[in-house]
């Protein structure tokens, strides 16, 4: 690249900058080539010293991005120009992941001929992060790591919305209070964090597993019938309550009851349907999986000696 940044390209460059000196600075010429750059193109792994000739603005960000910056980069060419950053994520030198935003703001002679563009890339890889971090606190229960109540209820509404057979299953840990008061915090937390790696570990990959309440976890089961899912949720009753009687050393009656429910015309009606189940469990003795009286199979109870 053998074309220079003139004064008044530097100064409008510099007034693009303000305070980033690690942004990417490009001159470009009416079709898109890079003519000039700022040594800090060597993020994107391109020496600008060493290329005789400029790549095109499309090989510089990832190619799901490449349209975007070239639609902004014709806006500038007609005589547009924006204040708004557009993220974009880069595509070299293995930096798929790394995430830029960018500028494009036309470049005219005395004669208001507009000649090329003027574009700024600015590395937001850390706000990245920290919004993906903000992203999965929002989402995540922090003591079990599984989706909390707000993502559960955003990925059941989603499934009420479309046309794919589902079954809600919910899960209740038995005399959970006693179990505190008896052995402490730190081991309902244990016990929690337990059930959470039983749930984990014994339900599909497709199933979407949540803690919604203290001790109420919600499996999401996508293309099952009430009646499978039932079935499927009693080797998780059995195991939990054999791993409870292990751990507690058979002085404490560990046990889950759970309520089921098909998913119905609306997340509400489908969480007082599964509720209903597991109300109805509880009262029969616990330990049991009770499917709601208005899902297919109704009334199919399974009772989980313990």
């Amino acid at each position: 690249m053998r074309a220079e940044f003139t004064t008044k390209e530097r100064l409008a460059g510099y007034g693009l900058l303000a305070r980033h000196s690690s942004d990417i600075i490009l001159k470009t010429d009416q079709q898109g080539f890079v003519l000039a750059a700022s040594p800090a193109l060597e993020q994107l792994g391109l020496a600008p010293p060493a290329m005789l000739i400029g790549p095109h603005l499309r090989e510089l960000v990832h190619r799901d991005y490449r349209d975007l910056l070239e639609a902004e980069h014709r806006r500038a060419m007609a005589g547009h120009s924006s204040d708004h950053w557009i993220e974009v994520r880069a595509a070299h030198a293995g930096q798929d992941g790394q995430w830029f935003e960018f500028q494009v703001r036309p470049m005219s002679d005395p004669s208001g001929l507009i000649y090329g563009a003027l574009v700024v890339l600015r590395c937001i890889a850390m706000r990245k992060s920290l919004e993906e971090r903000l992203f999965a606190a929002e989402f995540t229960d922090p003591l079990t790591r599984l989706s909390n109540r707000i993502a559960f209820v955003t990925m059941l509404e989603h499934l009420v919305s479309g046309a794919e057979q589902a079954t809600l299953a919910l899960f209740d840990i038995d005399h959970f209070m006693r179990l505190n008061m008896r052995f402490g915090q730190n081991a309902g937390d244990d016990l929690l964090v337990a059930f959470a790696g039983l749930l984990r570990a014994m339900t599909r990959s497709e199933d979407i597993i949540s803690r919604v309440s203290g001790e109420r976890f919600a499996v999401i089961m996508p293309g099952l019938l009430p009646e499978a899912a039932a079935a499927a949720c009693v080797p998780i009753v059995e195991t939990f309550a054999e791993a409870g009687r292990a751990a507690l050393g058979g002085s404490f009656a560990v046990s889950t009851s759970v309520g089921i429910a098909a998913i119905s015309l609306s997340a509400d009606d489908t969480v007082k349907q599964a509720e209903l189940a597991l109300f109805l469990a509880k009262a029969k003795g616990r330990s049991r999986i009770e499917t709601s009286p208005r899902s297919p199979s109704s009334g199919a109870s399974v009772d989980v000696p313990i």
